[in-house]
């Protein structure tokens, strides 16, 4: 009954999606296909990730980094997120237990205040999706790497949230925006979303006044999904910018690490 209770109370706050998401992260399994192999990868390795902290990396997620790297810096587009609440720049960045790392306030596309090659890896977990210009993002991402240096990139699965209603995007969409320079202020895609977003699955979002007065504003709170993703689109995203391609997985996230050569 307990079970229950906790259950209904997590569907009146969180909604359906998430639910959903939880319930079959117990039915599939809790770890991505060959974690020891990737931990090995990450070992004693320094990184940043965009958009975290993460539960994706946290012990008992998906695919958990933070025990095994060496140190982590993070990035965020602001400091006031919906998903952190208020965030300081310097070293305030907490992603596992007492071990802090740099904080970024900053674009994703744009980490200006970073220099080329200074990490051994980028990771980003749900982050990308609500990216407008998501190439220059890539991009930005590989420059901060070293040569050899490893990317790392979740997106959730259309089909088990409040975008399986929408089409997966065309790579000849994302490189149009990038070689247009699309802003982080485009709202594009907000008719389709408005359509399509089954907001049953999405409780905080309210209802459609709501949902769109957030969507009007989303420049200040990014909580729109720009695009949607499957592995293909993610693959095709890796080898545009020539990364070699060591893993994908299709589950409740689309994931694809990569190798800057």
């Amino acid at each position: 009954m307990a079970g229950l209770t906790k259950t209904l109370e997590l569907l009146n706050e969180k909604g359906l999606g998430y639910v959903l998401k939880r319930a079959l992260s117990k039915i599939k399994g809790t770890r991505i296909p060959n974690l020891e192999h990737i931990q090995q990868l990450f070992a004693d390795k320094s990184g940043l990730e965009i958009g975290g902290p993460s539960p994706m990396f946290k012990n008992e997620g998906f695919a958990p980094l933070y025990k095994v790297i060496k140190s982590l810096d993070g990035c965020n587009f602001s400091n006031s997120t919906i998903w952190e609440g208020t965030i300081e720049s310097g070293e305030t960045y907490n992603y596992y237990q007492d071990k802090t790392g740099m904080q970024y306030i900053s674009e994703a596309t744009d980490l200006v205040q970073i220099p080329d090659s200074k990490y051994d890896f980028v990771i980003s977990s749900n982050c990308l999706e609500h990216v407008a210009n998501p190439l220059k993002a890539i991009e930005e991402w590989i420059r901060v790497i070293k040569k050899d240096g490893l990317l790392f990139v979740a997106l959730p699965n259309q089909e088990h949230n409040f975008d399986h209603k929408r089409s997966v995007t065309q790579f000849s969409h994302l490189l149009s925006d990038y070689q247009n320079s699309m802003g982080e202020d485009d709202l594009t895609h907000l008719e389709e979303i408005l359509e399509l977003h089954d907001l049953k699955m999405d409780k905080p979002a309210g209802n459609l006044k709501q949902f769109k007065e957030r969507a009007l504003n989303n420049f200040e709170n990014r909580a729109l999904h720009h695009h949607v993703y499957d592995v293909e689109l993610l693959k095709e995203v890796f080898s545009y910018f020539k990364l070699e391609i060591l893993q994908t997985n299709k589950g409740l996230d689309h994931i694809v690490l990569g190798r800057k050569m």
